[in-house]
């Protein structure tokens, strides 16, 4: 669906299918638009070291960009993460321990590998709201096999971008709409509404608070709307 089939409030179709992988503890696979990314929930006994001695688990994630994932082929990363994929992986880790009690999760690791398999925009986005829902599933698990006791996620949470373009407050941009917005942002928010990251950037003239305000609500009723979808396929 294009911007002028959608209105500029109006997120593109998102689907997410859960349980896609056989042997990942949780798993789904999100399409946001032409955007798809196939996420995996992995439990681990192993912590890392600095948190051997520790009352808590941990959450971590990976991200990769599949080489045919967009226009031209892009290489496998094979050792060190680029800047870009580091800074990804990152803010999908933060934005899963930001709604879990990982004292809940004591002595188990749970690793989050989100692949992109078709690139359209916002694949950190569809990322970190895919994240969840395989990590939501694997808790799931972990409480029904008895691995823990209780369930550990506090809340939902979900994320989308907004931009400005010819201005125009866009909510879910596509690429197209991506690379050539004036303000461009992504929002990672909870179902209360509790704000978990911001990333916003002048691409080139700097913008006024009140534009920011308006990508904000535009980036709330979104982000409601994917809440709402991920709670239908988890209870599904």
């Amino acid at each position: 669906m294009t911007r002028m089939e959608r209105k500029n409030d109006r997120l593109r179709k998102i689907e997410i299918i859960k349980n896609v992988n056989a042997y990942a503890e949780g798993s789904c696979l999100i399409k946001c638009g032409d955007t798809h990314v196939l996420c995996t929930a992995s439990v681990d006994s192993h912590l890392p070291d600095w948190l051997k001695d520790s009352d808590k688990g941990w959450i971590t994630a990976e991200y990769a960009l599949l080489p045919r994932s967009t226009v031209t082929r892009v290489s496998r990363e094979k050792s060190l993460n680029s800047g870009r994929t580091h800074e990804i992986k990152r803010l999908i880790g933060r934005s899963l321990r930001a709604v879990v009690d990982l004292e809940k999760l004591k002595g188990f690791q749970i690793i989050v590998d989100c692949d992109v398999l078709q690139a359209d925009g916002g694949t950190r986005t569809a990322s970190v709201t895919g994240a969840f829902v395989a990590l939501y599933l694997a808790c799931q698990k972990m409480v029904s096999t008895g691995m823990i006791a209780k369930m550990p996620v506090k809340e939902f949470v979900a994320a989308v971008s907004c931009g400005i373009s010819s201005g125009e407050k866009l909510l879910d941009l596509d690429y197209e709409e991506d690379s050539s917005a004036d303000v461009d942002s992504n929002f990672v928010i909870t179902e209360h509404g509790k704000i978990v990251e911001i990333q916003a950037t002048a691409e080139g003239e700097p913008f006024e608070k009140e534009d920011f305000d308006e990508l904000l609500a535009l980036a709330r009723k979104g982000i409601s709307e994917l809440i709402e979808k991920q709670k239908q396929v988890i209870r599904s």
